[in-house]
């Protein structure tokens, strides 16, 4: 394991500048109630059917409760570039079609490249990001510390979740909670219902409770803070819970002026909240396939003035290191080549490609939540796209 400990409180800012900060606008965000609603997100959507992901992904807000952010006031204009070749135009079609595939953008310089849709979506349509949605929360995490609301990523998780205090989390780090090396003893197996991700939203908090902090402290220690890294989705939540604790408001009313507006999306944003009525760090934004490719830009241009300097560099780096060039920093996947992206279940993604400045966005409804053959498919998506623009430069 790579342990990196930079971006700490040297990078904070005096407590007394945070009260200048602008406050997000009220009518930007606003409260989404569900026409037709389900149950808090758990374990029934990782066992729809085929049909119902594919009709119930692209309008989340149908069916759960949530926050409904503004576009922003001056939004990104992304010019056409040049088309990809023909060959691979090709290829990324006959991979949407052998794997569900609802979208898939490739910007390079800023400019659109290729851009097509399915399963009845389109350019103007949101679709779900299931764990797409951490790599939104990591940059809200580094937003807080930007403004000071955060001192240090060494400080105790329980420092800004008191309701941690005496648990496994006692003793776990802020980084090590972004890199989820807590050592606390988690199931995330899509394909069982007694799984944690699949019971995790099953507690209903007593008054004054938040859900997430209800189940996780129950958690035990499998392992010493720091020394194993296992993927967790409550995890990812409960940076939620800090952020929001930390900054005195929602992630999605801090994402309208940390992300949205900053990164200018067009379209509005949905981030479901849970029983607590927190946003879900770990999940459950969404989006358009555009935005999701303007939030790949304003990470691989460093989020300037919104993130401490560098924080891109260090998210998008292997601070844990699985070898054969691939990794987990803060919240964000790390591939060969200092490429890195973020990742959710049913075929989901946002990847940076830095050095030929490539991002590619898409959403799909895959057949299953994960699979390596689903994965090795997307792998070479991803390698037809690269050789495409490699050639370019």
């Amino acid at each position: 394991m790579k342990k990196r400990l930079s971006l700490v409180g040297a990078l904070a800012l005096a407590l007394s500048a945070c009260a200048s900060l602008p406050t997000t606008d009220t009518s930007a965000v606003t409260a989404s109630v569900p026409t037709n609603p389900l149950p808090v997100v758990g374990a029934e959507v990782l066992f729809w059917d085929d049909a119902t992901r594919s009709a119930r992904f692209r309008s989340m807000e149908t069916y759960f409760p949530g926050q409904e952010v503004q576009e922003s006031p001056d939004p990104r204009y992304l010019p056409q570039g040049d088309p990809l070749p023909a060959s691979t135009q090709a290829a990324i079609r006959a991979s949407m079609a052998e794997n569900s595939i609802a979208g898939v953008i490739v910007l390079q310089d800023g400019k659109v490249r290729f851009e097509d849709y399915a399963l009845g979506f389109g350019p103007e349509g949101r679709w779900t990001s299931f764990s797409v949605a951490k790599s939104f929360t990591s940059t809200l995490l580094g937003a807080a510390v930007k403004d000071g609301f955060i001192d240090s990523l060494d400080d105790p998780v329980s420092k800004y979740v008191p309701g941690l205090e005496g648990s496994a989390y006692d003793d776990v780090t802020v980084e090590q909670l972004a890199t989820m090396t807590s050592g606390v003893k988690w199931n995330e197996d899509y394909t069982d219902p007694d799984s944690d991700v699949a019971k995790m939203f099953n507690v209903t908090p007593a008054p004054g409770e938040d859900q997430v902090v209800e189940y996780m402290k129950t958690l035990p220690r499998e392992a010493p803070a720091g020394e194993k890294w296992v993927y967790k989705t409550g995890e990812t939540n409960l940076i939620g819970v800090l952020v929001e604790n930390a900054v005195g408001q929602t992630l999605a009313e801090y994402a309208k002026r940390k992300i949205v507006d900053p990164a200018g999306f067009a379209e509005p944003l949905f981030w479901q909240t849970d029983l607590s009525g927190r946003s879900v760090g770990g999940c459950c934004l969404s989006a358009s396939l555009r935005d999701y490719a303007r939030v790949g830009l304003f990470a691989l241009e460093g989020g300037e003035g919104i993130v401490p300097e560098g924080w891109f560099a260090e998210a998008g780096a292997p601070q844990v290191d699985f070898g054969n060039g691939y990794g987990y920093g803060y919240q964000w996947w790390t591939y060969p080549g200092e490429s890195f992206g973020a990742q959710g279940i049913f075929g989901q993604s946002i990847t940076l490609l830095p050095d030929t400045d490539t991002v590619i966005a898409i959403v799909s409804n895959w057949p299953r939540a994960t699979g390596q053959d689903l994965s090795a498919n997307r792998r070479q998506l991803f390698a037809a796209i690269a050789e495409a623009v490699s050639a370019d430069q």
